[in-house]
């Protein structure tokens, strides 16, 4: 499956190859403050599945810290991808991915949640251990 995505004005445009191994909601600060939302869908790819097929030159990077570096386009300011490094994994938003089915099994650091959800999936802290977490889970 190769899926699209892109930015808003059509000047960056993406290429996802194979569905996304891991979807989560993520509430933390620095995603809620990006796209000025109380919380982020995140789809992650494989970094060697995602690629920019035109407009490279017109994504941006705003690196809050050294795990996650946010793109986006410097012609309508559209979030378009988080690199993640330290994990080999690619954040596109899902509510930019055509035809993905978003199915998400988690929520991460719903520590530090602004929007409570009851929708019984599970909620961490922070991440689960295997993404270098705490592993430790909330109540929703």
């Amino acid at each position: 499956t190769v899926r699209k995505s892109g930015c808003m004005c059509g000047a960056v445009q993406l290429e996802l190859t194979g569905e996304p191994p891991v979807m989560a909601y993520c509430h933390c600060e620095s995603c809620r403050g990006w796209l000025a939302a109380p919380l982020h869908a995140a789809a992650l790819w494989p970094a060697a599945s995602v690629r920019v097929v035109s407009g490279a030159d017109k994504l941006g990077t705003y690196k809050r810290t050294e795990a996650s570096h946010r793109k986006f386009c410097t012609r309508c300011g559209t979030a378009v991808l988080i690199d993640h490094p330290s994990l080999g994994m690619v954040d596109v938003p899902a509510g930019r991915v055509a035809g993905l089915a978003f199915k998400p099994a988690v929520h991460v650091h719903y520590g530090e949640k602004v929007l409570q959800v009851k929708d019984g999936l599970p909620k961490f802290r922070d991440f689960p251990k295997d993404f270098g977490g705490s592993g430790e889970m909330l109540p929703e």
